[in-house]
């Protein structure tokens, strides 16, 4: 497994960690946070949502999907920033960017992953043929 797709693996992992309480006991932990309490079903929406981002990343790291591991770099990174913005226009809890932080730290941890595996000698993305492996044609 390249360094990129373990990344986005422990990534899917914190996904299926949080996501089942959002879904069935997320004033938990909203309180931990210091967010507010919620009986509206936003949190557990949010919770499937991220069982199902979960799903994809693992699907991903399993076939060693360049392209999704790219594109997660920037999603993680925009969590972090929206969440931010909400904060200081006083839609959310500040707390709420310890959220973005887990993003923003895991999407740097998949780029600089991402960069470590294009210099490694034997590529294992999807996409980039093995070392010593031959091509149809040639």
């Amino acid at each position: 497994m390249s360094r990129s797709a373990f990344s986005a693996k422990v990534f899917a992992i914190y996904l299926f960690v949080v996501s089942p309480v959002l879904v069935f006991a997320p004033n938990v932990l909203l309180t931990m946070f210091g967010i507010a309490p919620t009986s509206e079903v936003w949190i557990r929406v949010v919770g499937v949502i991220a069982f199902n981002l979960g799903v994809y990343a693992w699907v991903a790291t399993r076939h060693e999907d360049k392209s999704f591991l790219e594109a997660s770099v920037y999603t993680r990174g925009s969590v972090f920033c929206a969440f931010v913005v909400f904060a200081l226009m006083g839609l959310a809890s500040p707390m709420i960017v310890l959220f973005g932080m887990i993003d923003l730290c895991g999407g740097l941890w998949t780029w600089y992953a991402l960069r470590a595996d294009a210099r490694s000698p034997a590529p294992a993305l999807a996409g980039l043929p093995a070392v010593g492996a031959s091509v149809a044609g040639q």
